[in-house]
Formats: structure tokens, C-alpha cells, sequence
């Protein structure tokens, strides 16, 4: 099928808007859980939950720099939907690159995505297993039937919910005439209305509280036999997580973090220069301390956005930066946390009260923290790498 979708509106106005429209709800729907529903639908009117689908299938194709701005736009407006669209643009991007889904079903995806949207997330951590980068394999399984696949199995922190139209699970094929000490591992393309899918709602957490990262169980779930898609080992035939190190599509949950960064710069100014303590007679934006602390806050959003789009301008270029990627990842992480941390130490108690968006950010913002790989392995791989002779 080749869709008919639009080139969204990247204009500095044009994701302002978005961003502002995104915002107005993102207070409601941190309070109570829901799915952000009209933050998504937003996005989707804009033409950016569909900005990364392939040329090829009618889509406008657009790159990891473009992506990253529009991720930012939205992560600034409401984290959560800022995840829920990273996930769904980075599906679309690999798809876009190495078409791997079943016709039928990727065709269902795109006339989905045209009417309304269409949610996509690599389902893949799994509560004894924890983080897949970490290591180890799934102990979900893909069991091969004359036909195609039967899925079984428990899965963790699978952002999206039951607003999924498509699950990408991560499985170990179990197959007759397979070898049983290495087995093939994969995701299967799963439909997300499926009999057999059942939702346990487990999240409660700090940040994201929107996302709907909860957990899922798949007990008999059928599927064709092109819906497994296998990861290949590496020439050492040894499995190792694509996730356990950055690459070049792995830039799209930093983006969406660098723009709660940038709420947090935002709510910091509005706050100094509306609040005027009657021993000061004057907006407190009009002293050094709080316009070094600006200073501070601003220096480390300029800095994390720099990092992300010097990287992407140096992948564009060719330059053999693979190696760094990781490290780029940690820093983007650091300077976004010290980015909100700052604004909300500096305004003590204000800072820290829900009537204030900047807690908010803070809690959004400390969640860069989870996404692989994480700053530990980061900092233990890159060691090695120097150290080795």
C-alpha cells in the first residue's frame, strides 16, 4: 500500500504551536494517569507522528535531524506524548530503512495513520530480566507452528498500553529443527486487538505518568509466519542487544528530554519574572542571582541541543563517531537533568509544588536516566575501550 501523508509544517512557528497546544493538557493528564489523548492528537494533525514513514510508502521520509526537532517540540509540550511518538517515529524510521513488517499488516498501520493515530512500541523488558541491554535473552517465547507463530509470555514497561495499534515484541523463536543452546531471537509484529493480549496496569511512577508503561501478558497468541523478524548474531555467533549501545537512529528519546529541558527554562523565567516579594518591591528576574541561575539553566539547554544536532550533523557527514555515540547520550542526559535541577533548586518551595509545572519537569526529566544505554554501562564500556591497548 502506498499511503498519501503529509510533510508536516517544521517552521520555528509551526512546532510552536504544536508545543503550546501539546502543553495545555499535559498538567490533567500527568494527575491522572490517563493516555494523553489530545496531546497525540495534536501531533497527529500536524503531520508529525507520520513524518518518518518511508518515501517508498507514501510517507515524507524526513531524517533523524528533522525528527529530533519535531520530538523536541512535542517532549517540550508533554514528555509522555513525547515518548509515545519517539517510539512510534523510530518503528516507522526502520521501517522505512529495511522494510521488515508484514505487508498486511504494515499497510493496516499506514490507512490507520491517515484517519487518526496510530501507536507503535518495541515491546522488549520483562520484570525477572529486567533492562534487555543489560543482557541476557527473553524468556518470552515464539513457538512455530505449521502456519506461523503462537506467542507466551510476560512483558515489562511497555509504554503505550492499550493504546497500541501494533506491539513489536521481543521473543526466542522456539522451533522444532532449531538449535535449543542457540536459538533464534527476534520480534514478532503483533496486532495490538489480538485475542490473547491482556493489559495489568503497574505503572505508578515518578515521571511519564501519562505514558501507560505497564505490563502485558500474550497467552496464545497467533500470528503468520512473516511476523517474526530475527536479529542476526554477530560473526562471533554470540547475541548481543542492538539496544547496549547508541547508534545512529537511538537519538529520538534524548530529543524529546532536551525539550523538557526547554519547558523547564520556560516555566523558570515566567515564575521570576511574575514573582515580586514585597521586600524586593520588583520582580525577582531583575537580580544577578536569578539571571546567573537563567544563565545556568540556559547554558546547559544549549548545550544539550548542540551535542544532539553536532552528533546527527557529524553522522550526516560520515565522520566514524560510533564509538562516542553512548558517551553524547550521557551528556545530553546530564545537562538535561542539571538543566531542570537548577531551576527548581533556585526557587526552593515553589519550585518544588504541583501547582508549579516545573516539578513536573524534574520528574519527566530524571526518566532520560532509564533509557539504554545507561550512564553505568556507558561509563564502564568507554573505560575499557581507552584503556585496552
Amino acid at each position: 500500500m502506498t499511503a498519501t501523508l503529509p510533510t508536516p509544517d517544521l517552521s520555528v512557528e509551526a512546532l510552536a504551536e504544536v508545543t503550546a497546544e501539546i502543553a495545555a493538557t499535559a498538567a490533567d493528564y500527568d494527575r491522572t494517569g490517563d493516555l494523553p489523548w489530545k496531546g497525540v492528537e495534536a501531533a497527529h494533525r500536524a503531520g508529525l507522528l507520520t513524518a518518518t514513514v518511508g518515501r517508498q510508502f507514501g510517507g515524507p521520509g524526513l531524517g533523524p535531524r528533522d525528527t529530533a526537532r519535531i520530538l523536541t517540540a512535542i517532549g517540550e509540550g508533554d514528555a509522555s506524548v513525547g515518548l509515545l511518538a519517539s517510539n512510534l517515529l523510530i518503528s516507522h524510521a526502520g521501517q522505512a530503512a529495511r522494510p521488515h513488517w508484514p505487508a498486511a499488516y504494515y499497510d493496516d498501520l499506514l490507512l490507520r495513520s491517515q484517519s487518526g493515530p496510530a501507536l507503535v512500541n518495541a515491546v522488549r523488558a520483562e520484570p525477572e530480566l529486567g533492562a534487555p541491554a543489560r543482557g541476557g535473552l527473553p524468556k518470552t517465547t515464539a513457538t512455530r507452528t505449521g502456519d506461523g507463530w503462537v506467542l507466551n509470555g510476560r512483558k515489562a514497561y511497555a509504554t503505550g498500553g492499550t493504546g497500541l495499534a501494533y506491539h513489536v515484541v521481543w521473543a526466542v523463536a522456539d522451533e522444532p529443527d532449531g538449535d535449543p543452546d542457540r536459538p533464534r531471537v527476534g520480534h514478532l509484529i503483533v496486532p495490538g486487538d489480538l485475542p490473547g493480549i491482556t493489559w495489568v496496569d503497574t505503572w505508578d511512577h515518578l515521571g511519564l505518568r501519562a505514558s501507560n508503561t505497564h505490563d502485558v501478558i500474550y497467552d496464545g497468541v497467533r500470528l503468520p509466519a512473516d511476523a517474526f523478524v530475527e536479529i542476526p548474531r554477530g560473526p562471533d555467533g554470540i547475541y548481543r542487544d542492538p539496544a547496549a549501545a547508541a547508534g545512529p537512529g537511538s537519538f529520538g528519546h534524548p530529543a524529546l528530554y532536551i525539550g523538557v529541558a526547554r519547558a523547564a527554562r520556560t516555566a523558570f523565567a515566567e515564575f521570576a519574572r511574575n514573582r515580586v516579594p514585597s521586600a524586593l518591591g520588583k520582580p525577582i528576574a531583575g537580580t544577578e542571582r536569578i539571571q546567573a541561575v537563567a544563565g545556568e539553566i540556559d547554558l546547559q539547554v544549549v548545550q544539550a541541543e548542540t551535542l544532539l544536532h553536532g552528533a546527527l550533523l557529524r553522522l550526516e557527514a560520515g565522520d566514524p563517531i560510533a564509538a562516542e555515540l553512548s558517551n553524547l547520550k550521557v551528556a545530553i542526559a546530564r545537562s538535561v537533568i542539571a538543566a531542570t535541577q537548577t531551576a527548581v533548586a533556585a526557587l526552593g518551595n515553589p519550585g518544588l509544588s504541583r501547582h508549579n509545572p516545573l516539578e513536573r519537569h524534574l520528574r519527566d526529566a530524571l526518566c532520560i536516566r532509564v533509557h539504554p544505554p545507561q550512564e553505568d554501562a556507558v561509563l564502564i564500556a568507554g573505560g575499557r575501550r581507552i584503556l585496552q591497548k
